[in-house]
């Protein structure tokens, strides 16, 4: 079963392997993205459910070199390892997809023990989805901030409220990148959309401003009255 629709460029094209909810979501949101997705899994009725929005669907055994070459999986650029719960099959099909020389492969973990070993067999990048959103939400649950995002080497964006003290005074004047060691880079006013910040930019009390800067002093600036 392989439904087919536009192609778009090849650097867009994307198989997902495992359509479980991290799987599913995914090629979703790809799709609107406008990526070109080969979605694939073992179960008939999940492939079913998904066929008619995205743009390819296939049942097929992922741990099978042969069920993939005839897919075309060798023809995409990118690949995401979704499977969670059978650790033999996300391992045994990381490894093909290395093996296959495609050079951007993705895969799922459920443990950091799990994410170790898909990088020995070949994946690029691992993502533990469940253990990274916990993270991410206890730094939300325990703070005023709004979301957090964290990169590598302890830097992190925050959208949080304005802090008093910066409330009607420029940027500029605030001082707050020599006080608290973070940058204010964005800033929403009710009602309108994110605009950048200047340092000639009053900010308003009720404004929404994103922030960046290292972990531990975005996380304070976030938590001033």
């Amino acid at each position: 079963m392989l439904a087919k629709k536009d192609s778009p460029k090849r650097d867009s094209r994307v198989v997902v392997i495992g359509l479980g909810r991290f799987g599913s979501s995914l090629a979703m949101k790809l799709v609107e993205q406008g990526c070109e997705v080969l979605a694939l899994d073992s179960r008939p009725h999940i492939v079913q459910q998904l066929s008619d929005d995205l743009t390819h669907t296939a049942v097929a055994d992922s741990t099978d070199p042969q069920a993939l070459r005839q897919l075309g999986v060798l023809d995409f650029g990118r690949a995401v390892v979704a499977i969670g719960t059978d650790l033999e099959a996300s391992i045994l099909t990381t490894s093909l997809l290395s093996d296959f020389g495609i050079p951007n492969i993705w895969a799922k973990a459920v443990s950091r023990q799990h994410g170790r070993i898909l990088e020995r067999v070949g994946a690029h990048r691992v993502v533990l989805p469940e253990h990274d959103m916990g993270e991410r939400v206890a730094h939300l649950v325990t703070g005023r901030m709004l979301d957090y995002i964290e990169f590598e080497d302890n830097y992190a964006l925050v959208k949080t409220r304005v802090p008093m003290l910066a409330v009607n005074r420029p940027l500029g004047e605030t001082k707050v990148r020599s006080q608290y060691g973070v940058t204010v880079v964005g800033v929403k006013r009710p009602g309108e959309e994110f605009t950048y910040a200047t340092a000639e930019t009053v900010l308003n009390e009720g404004d929404i401003i994103i922030v960046s800067g290292r972990d531990r002093d975005v996380e304070h600036f976030a938590n001033l009255e």
